[in-house]
């Protein structure tokens, strides 16, 4: 069908025509050029004056002798006619020459024309599948899943919550849906691993050993001087690199500084991820079968340790080929490796590493998420295919567009319009493809909980049942309920309080730490065992004469009045000095002045606490509330130090109360009292 001629300057990637009624945005034209017969395009725009129709297109090539798709080197002539393509035209341009290496995704929109992805090229150069919630990015992973299993190709995915169970069972519910697209249900071998801790399928087991730098990238934050000083001494003394050798080497070890390497090492230990009796690697590649690792329920920070150490092992073994090529499946890929200003996750290194390097070793990676705009962009831009669903939030538009190569800005827009089961893929050819993808043959298990309409159970009575269950984050004392038990000399009670505290990553020229402060009254925790606390000085509200004495406290440390007086140079001094006094900044002893020492000034770093935060449940008698907000503490704290994040928990205290016991003096008396109330009784 003739839909007009050309018009205007032309280029060999664009031009313009005069279109009639039947030209439509997004069809596709073919132009015959004398070198190449025809040439396709894609009209991009209309744009409509009085009495004409202005059309413009975006060349998308022909193919050549080699099967390559080129675009012309010389430009279109003025007056060419432009013709609605032919399905034969765009089948030859977008399908691929090569059949086996062919993954089945869908249909070009509006035609019957299947579009599919080079398997080559995903397990060499990576894909991404980004999308609002909801708009059918799970199921997109499953299509492409399902395909890649279909060439035998091990896959691997790093499941966050739950969803790709469902591909061991066959659709049944769309057979009619699968007919039109030429398709069968179908059930793929699937095995999967869950958390130790869930009580549910396959206990996943990784590897008890470690290289030094592996075994320090575990600890939450960075150890100071003192603490590495001490773990490298332990490690030299261990044949074997596991959390037990290295535990009972740091036992030996005479510093207190121990105690908080070893009670991070028993909790990493306690996890009973890190085994023995892990399963070689080579069991999770099995050709044609899908491993899932299926962390719902895990903690974020446990997520972060599993995709760090089973992704490294996988890499290195890969790069020496001890393991098959395999596919990669990364689920909620911002959690994993963020952006940098989002944060940096244990596993962010590692995917930065297998997006740049994995090509060369036949490692192929899926990068799947809802934001876009919080992956990190080295990770993003490794993947040179990139399947597109919904997306309305700008930040993860401008992220797609300056990401993705070859999408125009009328393609940008359309984005936010895409029907849910549609796609812009890029990477087939210069220019993207909108794209309906086929239904699934295996069963899809991405659906949201219905909460309201349960009929199986009542969301109140679930709620209930999960308040008994409740699992809260902790920070524990290095010594347990029962070492505080057998330690008492009289007999007391031991109650164990929740104490609300925040626990902030903190970054200086001292390197990234960790402090806690308490949510009941602000201060910093420097002992999490004795409960010993400082506080921040509160300089807000000091006048500046203050802060003048304040600083050349600093530097006397110890002085009396006419000293102070004399090191800043000045006569009248009273005013400030008893401010700094009334604040309690400082203390006055015999006419001699120091800094308080219930205060921290510098070195904050000297206050860190290691300990990480775990998610357990627990027995307590009390759990006090907050009466300070984080937001309060972050910003007195920024005026010290920078805060990189910050997380509210529990600390767990051990309160001892003793028992009340009788004089011996009353004991005496009701024994005689006791014979005379019982003669009366009598």
């Amino acid at each position: 069908m003739l839909l007009g001629t050309i018009k205007g300057k032309t280029t060999t990637t664009h031009f313009s025509f005069e279109a009639n009624q039947h030209a439509k945005k997004f069809d596709y034209v073919q132009v015959y050029h004398p070198p190449y017969d025809y040439v396709l395009a894609l009209i991009t725009e209309l744009e409509r004056s009085e009495n004409t129709t202005t059309a413009t297109c975006h060349v998308i090539g022909f193919r050549d002798k080699d099967g390559t798709i080129r675009q012309p080197r010389s430009p279109f002539k003025p007056g060419t006619e432009v013709l609605r393509a032919e399905d034969d035209l765009i089948t030859h341009i977008i399908q691929l020459p090569d059949k086996k290496s062919a993954a089945y995704i869908g249909k070009l929109e509006g035609k019957n024309i299947d579009v599919h992805l080079d398997l080559h090229k995903l397990l060499t150069k990576h894909v991404s599948i980004l999308a609002k919630s909801g708009a059918g990015k799970s199921y997109t992973v499953g299509v492409l899943i399902e395909e890649i299993l279909e060439k035998k190709v091990p896959v691997i995915i790093l499941d966050p919550h739950g969803e790709y169970a469902t591909l061991s069972k066959r659709n049944v519910e769309e057979q009619e849906r699968l007919a039109r697209f030429n398709l069968k249900p179908s059930s793929y071998p699937v095995t999967i691993y869950t958390d130790p801790a869930s009580g549910q399928g396959t206990p996943l087991k990784l590897p008890n050993t470690f290289t030094q730098e592996e075994l320090i990238h575990l600890f939450p934050g960075k150890l100071n001087s003192t603490q590495l000083g001490i773990l490298y001494s332990a490690i030299k003394s261990v044949e074997k690199l596991n959390f037990t050798n290295i535990i009972l080497s740091l036992e030996q070890d005479e510093s207190n500084a121990k105690w908080s390497i070893i009670r991070t090492l028993e909790y990493l230990n306690n996890l009973h991820i890190f085994s023995e009796n892990a399963p070689p690697y080579q069991t999770y590649l099995a050709p044609g079968e899908a491993t899932i690792f299926n962390l719902k329920g895990t903690p974020p920070d446990i997520q972060e340790l599993i995709a760090y150490k089973l992704i490294k092992d996988l890499f290195e073994l890969r790069k020496k080929n001890k393991i098959p090529p395999f596919f990669l499946v990364v689920e909620e890929a911002h959690n994993f490796c963020p952006e940098r200003n989002f944060g940096e996750a244990k596993s962010s290194k590692i995917l930065r590493t297998v997006a740049s390097e994995g090509r060369k070793f036949g490692l192929g990676l899926c990068i799947v998420s809802q934001r876009p705009a919080r992956v990190d962009k080295s990770v993003l831009s490794q993947c040179t295919t990139q399947i597109i669903l919904k997306v309305t939030n700008p930040n993860d538009l401008r992220a797609i567009s300056s990401g993705v190569e070859g999408l125009s800005a009328e393609a940008e827009k359309e984005i936010t319009n895409l029907t849910i089961g549609s796609a812009l893929i890029t990477g087939v050819t210069d220019l993207p493809l909108f794209t309906t993808i086929r239904p699934r043959k295996s069963a899809h298990g991405g659906t949201a909980v219905n909460i309201l309409n349960n009929e199986e159970h009542d969301f109140l009575d679930q709620l209930e049942a999960f308040k008994e269950e409740e699992i809260l984050p902790l920070i524990k004392p290095d010594v347990t309920l029962k070492d505080v038990i057998l330690m008492q000399e009289e007999e007391a009670d031991v109650r164990v309080v929740l104490h609300p505290v925040l626990r902030v990553l903190c970054s200086d020229k001292d390197g990234d730490y960790p402090l806690i402060f308490s949510l009941t009254n602000g201060a910093l925790i420097t002992d999490i065992n004795q409960f010993t606390t400082k506080f921040l000085p509160n300089l807000h509200n000091l006048p500046k004469e203050s802060l003048m004495l304040l600083q050349a406290a600093f530097s006397l440390k110890h002085f009396t009045r006419s000293q102070l007086a004399k090191h800043i140079g000045a006569t009248t001094i009273d005013a400030p000095l008893n401010a700094l006094l009334k604040h309690g900044l400082l203390t006055k002893e015999n006419n001699h002045f120091s800094l308080s020492p219930q205060h921290v000034f510098t070195r904050l770093h000297k206050c860190a606490i290691f300990t990480p935060i775990a998610y357990e449940k627990i027995a307590y008698h009390t759990k006090e509330e907050s009466t300070t907000t984080p937001e309060h503490i972050i910003t007195s704290l920024e005026r010290f130090t920078n805060v990189k994040e910050h997380q509210t928990c529990y600390a767990v205290r051990y309160q001892t109360i003793k028992r009340k016991t009788q004089s011996k003096q009353q004991s005496k008396h009701e024994q005689k009292k006791k014979p005379a109330e019982e003669k009366r009784n009598s």
